[in-house]
């Protein structure tokens, strides 16, 4: 097919299908501790507006966490069909893991999702907070799984190889806690939050601009700028331990990242420039002196590694690596921007009053999604030419297939991807659309009849009037 290989349209394929699937998990996690977290406020401070913002995204997270499960089951397909060697060499240790994540987290996710979607008048209101707390641990536990799978094969520890060649388990506990596996996770976990924060406080932005009244769109953009202003940092410090950890175990990628062909003491930060690998040399480079030493190693002469301290065969794609994490780090200034901004006007006693802070959080809606593509990107790609780093090639783990069978599968996705997913994405704009409207009925009776209240007034029909 236009002269690509079957491996490279594998990659593609895999590439294409991950991306995907990984905006929808990413977003599923952090929802469903939002929805843990109104209905728990719900249940504390007795106030309506939380549980009809819970109602509000509710129906959001159900279309957004059936769309995470179709792709991923369509991902695990994969590794049958266009990476068997793969599998095959790797399944021993891979197999498990996906196994507990099947166990331990989908099937607590699975079990509760239907009493926190549909339960809310079966059940009583703490029964039914426990079953939305057990889908956030859930999606939680899933993300604890999949990062050690994908952090094993960063840095597989924990295994031996047979004489099959297959990586079998030695000590399970190195396996799943392998070295990029703490800073890794609470990396992703930190994304996710950020990522949901994101959408909510677009979405309340938007229906702020529409009516700077609705309490609803209040709450939502409140809670949502207090994450992005709290969150973001503790993200960045997060993202700083990550680094100095992958120096340590994959020091290509962070030449990779930083645009370095030659070791260098004491670098700088290369804030743009053009890597051309056939020259290895960063053409018309920007950079600010010696502070990339200072990030990657906190010290003012640090050396940090260049390419041409490995196998030229060993080089990932640097062009694609060094400008994926500087988009990332590009959103990440843009979500901390308008957290601080969020913070200033809070203090002026203007958050809703503000109307160019709730463009803005209409804008950056998406910034979130970006910045995880385009930090899975920068792991991905920057593990290349590894799918188990340092002891399993890319090339030798696909399937034996030819490029025809392989490009008709992608072409296949691309249009079934672009039709069921685009659809699904449509229908959740459409519903993030709607203003929230209250459900004071439905709210104020359930726990009036928990209480044994249902005859008598509450002064929970006072709230908020």
């Amino acid at each position: 097919m236009f002269d690509i290989s079957a491996l490279d349209l594998a990659r593609m394929q895999f590439a294409f299908t991950v991306s995907f699937h990984i905006i929808f998990p990413a977003f599923s996690i952090g929802l469903a501790s939002y929805l843990a977290v109104l209905e728990g406020m719900w249940l504390w401070k007795k106030e309506d507006r939380y549980i009809e913002v819970f109602n509000y995204w509710k129906t959001i997270f159900a279309v957004g966490f059936g769309m995470g499960v179709v792709s991923g089951i369509v991902m695990a397909y994969q590794f049958g069909t266009n990476w068997a060697v793969f599998s095959d060499k790797a399944g021993p240790v891979i197999g498990p893991l996906m196994g507990y994540e099947v166990m331990s987290a989908f099937f607590l996710e699975a079990g509760f999702l239907g009493v926190m979607l549909f339960g809310q008048k079966r059940v009583g209101p703490r029964l039914h907070f426990f079953a939305t707390l057990m889908v956030a641990v859930g999606t939680l536990f899933s993300a604890f799984w999949i990062l050690s799978v994908n952090s094993w094969m960063q840095t597989p520890t924990g295994h031996i190889i047979n004489a099959a060649g297959q990586f079998v388990p030695d000590d399970w506990f190195n396996v799943i806690f392998n070295p990029s596996f703490p800073y890794r996770f609470v990396h992703m976990v930190l994304a996710a939050y950020l990522t949901t924060a994101f959408v909510v406080g677009a979405v309340g932005g938007f229906h702020l601009l529409r009516d700077k009244t609705n309490k609803h769109a209040r709450l939502m953009f409140s809670m949502a700028m207090w994450m992005a202003a709290i969150v973001t940092p503790c993200q960045m410090l997060a993202g700083d331990q990550q680094g100095l950890n992958t120096l340590k175990h994959q020091p290509a990628k962070i030449a990779a990242i930083e645009g370095h062909y030659e070791n260098v003491k004491g670098a700088p930060l290369v804030l743009f420039g053009i890597p051309d690998n056939e020259k290895a040399e960063l053409l018309y480079s920007i950079e600010v002196p010696r502070l990339g030493s200072v990030i990657l190693t906190h010290s003012w002469d640090g050396e940090l590694p260049g390419l041409k301290s490995f196998p030229r065969e060993d080089w990932p794609n640097t062009f694609l690596v060094f400008w994926s994490f500087r988009i990332m780090v590009g959103m990440g200034m843009i979500m901390l921007l308008v957290g601080l901004w969020s913070l200033l006007r809070r203090s002026q006693g203007r958050l809703y009053d503000d109307v160019w802070l709730k463009r803005a959080a209409v804008a950056a809606g998406p910034v979130g999604f970006v910045a995880v593509l385009c930090g899975w990107i920068t792991t991905e790609a920057g593990r290349q030419p590894w799918t188990i780093y340092g002891l399993l090639r890319t090339a030798d783990s696909a399937s034996p297939l030819s490029g025809a069978e392989v490009g008709a599968t992608l072409l296949a996705f691309i249009l079934v991807y672009f039709t069921l997913f685009g659809t699904g994405v449509y229908y959740m704009l459409r519903l993030m659309a709607k203003p929230p409207a209250a459900a004071r009925e439905t709210a104020t009776t359930s726990l009036k009849r928990a209480s044994g209240l249902t005859g008598a007034p509450s002064t929970l029909d006072q709230t908020d009037r």
